[in-house]
C-alpha cells in the first residue's frame, strides 16, 4: 500500500521570504497586475508552494502587507493617558507611521473597491485587529474619565487612518511620529474631549 506523503508546510523563514517578495512585486506592478507566478519567481519558489499556504493572491497580499505593517498585540499599550496610548500604537511596529512603499498602499486602496476577495480578507485580517486595539484604548480612556462616554467612536476611529492614507497616497507626504502627533493634538483629542454633538437631536426635532 502506498502511503501518501503530506505536503510540507510553508512557514518560518521561507514564509517570510515569500511575503517580502510579494511586497516587492506589489510595489513594482500594483495589486491588479500581480500574479502568483510573479511572486513565485521573485521568491524563487514554485507556484504550488504558494498555493499550499494561500488560496490566492488576495490572501497572500493581505498577509504580506500585514507582516510589513506588523500586527497589534492582543493587549493595546497602556501608558496611562489617551494621548500616550494612541502615540504608542500609531508609532509602533503596527502603526500608521510604520513605513510601507506608497505604491503598495496606493494600489491597494483602488483594488479594495473592486475586488471582493481582497476587501473581505483586508477587513477581517488587517483592519479589524487594528480597529479592536484602537477601540480598547478609547474604552480605557472613558473608564479613566478622560473623554465623554457618549463620544462618537465610529467617527473618531476613522480620522487618523484616513488622514494618513490621504497624506501618503494623495499628497505624497511622509507619515511619521510628528505628523501623527499633530493629528492627535489638533483634531482627535479635542474632538474626543468635547461634549457629544447635539445635531442628531436637533435634526430629529425638526
Amino acid at each position: 500500500m502506498t502511503v501518501a506523503r503530506s505536503r510540507p508546510r510553508v512557514e518560518g523563514d521561507r514564509e517570510a521570504e515569500i511575503l517580502n517578495a510579494a511586497v516587492r512585486v506589489i510595489a513594482d506592478v500594483g495589486y491588479d497586475r500581480l500574479t502568483m507566478d510573479q511572486v513565485a519567481t521573485e521568491a524563487r519558489a514554485s507556484k504550488a508552494t504558494l498555493y499550499r499556504r494561500w488560496q490566492g493572491k488576495a490572501d497572500l497580499v493581505v498577509d504580506a502587507v500585514s507582516r510589513a505593517k506588523g500586527l497589534p498585540n492582543a493587549e493595546s499599550p497602556d501608558t496611562g493617558s489617551l494621548r500616550g496610548d494612541l502615540l504608542s500604537l500609531a508609532c509602533g511596529p503596527c502603526g500608521q507611521a510604520n513605513e510601507l512603499p506608497m505604491s503598495v498602499l496606493g494600489g491597494l486602496m483602488t483594488a479594495l473597491q473592486n475586488d471582493p476577495d481582497l476587501s473581505a480578507a483586508w477587513r477581517s485580517r488587517f483592519w479589524e485587529p487594528r480597529l479592536a486595539a484602537t477601540r480598547a484604548i478609547f474604552d480605557r480612556a472613558v473608564r479613566r474619565g478622560e473623554i465623554h462616554p457618549d463620544v462618537d467612536l465610529d467617527l473618531i476611529l476613522s480620522i487618523l487612518p484616513s488622514m494618513c492614507a490621504y497624506r501618503s497616497t494623495v499628497e505624497g507626504g511622509v507619515v511619521d511620529a510628528a505628523f501623527v502627533a499633530r493629528v492627535l493634538d489638533d483634531i482627535i483629542l479635542p474632538t474626543a474631549r468635547q461634549q457629544p454633538s447635539s445635531r442628531n437631536i436637533e435634526g430629529n426635532r425638526s
